[in-house]
């Protein structure tokens, strides 16, 4: 996922660069979701792998 993100940022740099103001933007924004749901599943991943640890002990 956090590939995608990276795939995006990129775009919108090139957009950006190119003077493509509005897909620059938008490709920026894409870029923003992915990244907060990336970081909202990994929080989610290391709680959840924590309690199952915490539970094994």
């Amino acid at each position: 996922m956090i590939n995608w993100v990276l795939v995006f940022l990129v775009f919108a740099l090139v957009a950006g660069l190119l003077g493509f103001t509005g897909i620059a933007g938008v490709a920026t924004e894409i870029a923003k979701i992915i990244f907060f749901i990336f970081i909202v599943l990994f929080v989610l991943s290391v709680l959840v792998n924590g309690l199952k640890k915490s539970k094994i002990r």
